[in-house]
């Protein structure tokens, strides 16, 4: 991906974004979508050997591709999404999923808490030729006036249990009746049992489960499906 095909607004995003970061596009293929994602390249500095199992409310969760972040991507383009479908990607860091959704036609809306890694999605979007996506500024405890969305999409955003309950009343505000909620997260993270726990009283819960081949250790992936009970 050559930086100065960037459309104008997309290029001074991306000469301010490599004023603070080294940072490169890395390209994602999906089958037969291909996104180009801009990453940061030198992690050190920001992540300080922090462990996003034991540290993580200093962890920054948004400068790393995860796993499940791939999976989830790999799932909606897979999707046989109808013209018109709606998706909002919560805490979508670099975007994957939520590109991979517009890639397959959806109008996508990335969301996410810092204006900064907005920037990083939306040159994304501009290196993968995207024009169906919209990006929001969210806070989950004090959440804007959004429409409501066909697809809500998350992958690895179960953190913290303060935010279990925010988390739920973004959905009530944002889903659609006849939604669906779509949520990718390792199979080691601790937060994912309780969470549902909560959730089971408002959505029936499906799973299943993927597993990344890696020469260090295969990942093992959680993909659980909401819909609400009405």
């Amino acid at each position: 991906m050559d930086p100065q095909t960037l459309p104008a607004a997309e290029q001074v995003i991306y000469q301010k974004i490599k004023n603070e970061y080294q940072v490169a596009f890395e390209p994602l293929k999906l089958g037969a979508v291909r996104l180009n994602l801009l990453q940061v390249t030198d992690l050190e500095p920001l992540l300080e050997g922090k462990d996003p199992f034991k540290n993580v409310a200093d962890f920054p969760f948004w400068v790393k591709l995860w796993e499940a972040a791939i999976v989830l991507a790999h799932f909606l383009t897979g999707q046989e999404l109808k013209p018109g479908t709606t998706m909002l990607e919560l805490g979508a860091g670099l975007g994957a999923p939520g590109l991979a959704a517009a890639a397959a036609g959806c109008t996508v809306t990335l969301s996410d808490y810092e204006e900064r890694i907005l920037d990083f999605e939306r040159v994304s979007a501009a290196a993968s030729k995207l024009d169906n996506v919209g990006f929001e500024m969210l806070d989950w405890k004090n959440p804007p006036d959004l429409p409501r969305f066909d697809i809500i999409a998350g992958a690895e955003i179960l953190f913290r249990e303060e935010f279990f309950a925010p988390l739920l009343d973004v959905l009530r505000r944002t889903l659609k009746p006849d939604g669906v909620v779509y949520l990718a997260h390792d199979a080691k993270r601790n937060s994912l049992k309780p969470f549902l726990e909560m959730a089971e009283a408002e959505y029936k819960i499906s799973a299943s489960k993927r597993t990344l081949k890696s020469l260090d250790e295969d990942k093992v992936i959680v993909l659980n499906r909401l819909i609400p009970r009405n």
